[in-house]
């Protein structure tokens, strides 16, 4: 929920995967609520079974994912001029998801995004070791939990409001920036690398 809507998508899948399975999902308030692990988004409505078998759902939620989830999935305004701002100073670009990397691929690929590295299922404090791996001084994302991410590798946390957090809440969580949406970026990186003497093209950001 940074650079793409993945709602229609996400709820396309989970539609389909509740008909196979008989089991009925709130798509809504799943859909409200991304950003967690699927096992855990699914976990709830199969209280008897086990770790493994909810893990084949999530296998077939994936199977299920580049017919009906790529398609009606669409960029955010602004994403792309934000991945060519970071370009634009001779950053790289990486993108760190929950998703399942090659779902995510389709995605980067289908949209035309200019992506440098892209990593998936990490969550969390779990993208801190990701961002010091690729050495970025700055990461951008809609939830909590990225900013959980950032501030676990030591850098510039961005939050804008495309997901389901709030900006109360993002504050909360120790974001360092909250933009409106991707348009503010380029323009608040022009500041950031100003102010911080960073210059292209030793400025590197990470989204």
């Amino acid at each position: 929920m940074t650079l793409i809507d993945t709602r229609p998508g996400f709820a396309a899948c989970l539609t389909a995967l509740g008909e196979e399975s008989g089991v009925v999902f709130d798509v809504e308030a799943m859909v409200a609520n991304l950003g967690p692990p699927l096992d855990r988004l699914l976990r709830p409505y199969f209280p008897t079974l086990s770790d493994s078998q909810v893990w084949s759902l999530v296998e077939r939620f994936r199977a299920l994912y580049p017919d009906l989830a790529v398609a009606p999935t669409l960029a955010f305004p602004g994403a792309h001029d934000a991945l060519a701002s970071v370009r634009r100073h001779g950053g790289s670009t990486l993108v760190i998801t929950g998703k399942y990397a090659p779902n995510a691929r389709l995605h980067t690929d289908a949209l035309g995004f200019d992506v440098d590295h892209l990593v998936g299922e990490v969550w969390g404090h779990g993208k801190g070791p990701v961002l010091e791996q690729y050495g970025a001084s700055v990461y951008v994302g809609d939830h909590v939990h990225d900013v959980e991410g950032a501030l676990a590798a030591g850098v510039q946390s961005v939050s804008v409001l495309t997901g389901g957090c709030s900006e109360d809440a993002l504050v909360d969580a120790g974001t360092h920036v909250v933009l409106p949406d991707l348009h503010s970026f380029p323009g608040w990186l022009d500041q950031h690398l100003v102010a911080t003497g960073l210059a292209a093209p030793a400025g590197d950001v990470r989204s």
